[in-house]
């Protein structure tokens, strides 16, 4: 059971990474949509696990990889965003969530 503090933690860091990724899109992902869809960060706030949708791009695998070359410029723009509110800014793992590619996948196969 997650605590208040990691909930609030993890809401705090999913709000701030949602809008540098709108900020960012341009430069990160040409014609992407990103979409944060979930951040678990660890018991001593070291690590945050960033789960991400993407849309509108056929290799998504390739943007996992440019998102993750550009991992420490994310985690420098989130640390200035929250210098006021953390001590300590997590290191950033990012991970495709793709549970709306397989929603959409069995809704295909249910009209069929």
């Amino acid at each position: 059971m997650d605590s208040i503090r990691l909930n609030k933690v993890s809401r705090l860091v999913q709000k701030e990474l949602a809008e540098i990724f709108i900020l960012q899109a341009k430069k990160i992902a040409k014609n992407a949509m990103i979409t944060v869809t979930e951040v678990k960060v660890s018991k001593d706030l070291g690590v945050a696990r960033v789960y991400l949708s993407l849309f509108g791009i056929k290799d998504k695998s390739q943007l996992m990889s440019s998102i993750r070359d550009n991992q420490r410029e994310l985690r420098r723009e989130l640390g200035n965003r929250l210098k006021n509110n953390l001590r300590l800014i997590p290191n950033l793992e990012f991970i495709l969530d793709d549970s709306l590619d397989y929603i959409e996948h069995i809704d295909d196969l249910l009209k069929q």
